[in-house]
């Protein structure tokens, strides 16, 4: 198996032969080769000769970066086929091509960058079943999600992928999380005129987002929800536009005034 200095120093050398014109300066490059070819190489799995590696990664950076690198729609494909040759070239396999991501977190400085990567070979189990909770027609039509996704232990992309998603320790739930502080029945995620609105379903231990209890509330790129203490962040693909005005405007999500639904909570059932 190859060392980390080894991909990181394939990787560093395609960026600097392929994308001298997405990333310039050397600190730039060196970072973010030093960054993907650290969370490449954590998330290898080898099943006895056959090394599997990561093909999902995810940026988190401060919302006026992201908007810097998405002016260049062809900045994270670049990117991504830089880790697709380089692990390729480092002899690792990929179950798809690699798809590169972006989440604001405005928690970060301007600049400064996370990555996490995993490995998808398509739906995950936490996001199986069908809704147990009736849709109206309206959730119906907005049933085409943009792309968003929650990131558990800082490592693991769960992909939101419906209308209604329910999150608890019941296994009847689209996302189980195992942790006794959490309840069976915890909160439910509802894609909602175009917003994802997160609802604590009278839970024990309580739904937090950036470190307010609520009962229900729309997410933001980059929000840190607590169920009873355990985080997941939420992400979303946006245009550049809209990163710049969630960064600038007085009515980001950040701040305490955070708008809701307005709509009944989702039936209850016991804890």
């Amino acid at each position: 198996m190859n060392t980390l200095d080894e991909l990181e120093n394939r990787l560093k050398t395609f960026i600097e032969q392929h994308l001298v014109k997405y990333l310039s300066g050397q600190t730039a490059q060196e970072e973010i080769a030093h960054l993907l070819a650290k969370a490449m190489y954590n998330g290898l799995v080898k099943r006895g000769s056959l090394i599997k590696a990561p093909n999902f990664f995810t940026i988190s950076a401060h919302p006026i970066t992201i908007a810097q690198w998405t002016k260049d729609p062809r900045l994270l494909e670049e990117l991504a086929n830089a880790l697709y040759e380089t692990g390729t070239a480092a002899g690792y396999r990929f179950t798809n091509r690699i798809k590169i991501t972006t989440v604001p977190d405005s928690s970060l400085t301007p600049g400064q960058i996370k990555v996490s990567a995993s490995i998808r070979t398509g739906p995950l189990v936490e996001t199986r079943g069908v809704p147990a909770v009736s849709q109206s027609e309206e959730d119906k039509q907005d049933a085409i999600l943009p792309n968003a996704f929650f990131i558990l232990h800082g490592t693991k992309i769960i992909p939101l992928t419906q209308p209604v998603i329910n999150i608890g320790r019941r296994l009847e739930n689209h996302i189980i999380l195992d942790d006794p502080r959490v309840s069976r029945a915890h909160a439910q995620v509802r894609f909602i005129k175009g917003q994802f609105v997160i609802f604590d379903l009278d839970s024990t231990g309580g739904t937090y987002v950036n470190g307010k209890r609520i009962t229900q509330t729309v997410l933001y790129p980059g929000d840190v929800v607590s169920l009873a203490g355990v985080t997941l962040i939420f992400g979303q693909d946006l245009p550049a536009s809209r990163l710049i005005e969630e960064a600038t405007e007085p009515g980001h999500a950040k701040t305490s005034e955070r708008p809701t639904a307005h709509l009944p909570p989702p039936d209850q059932e016991p804890r």
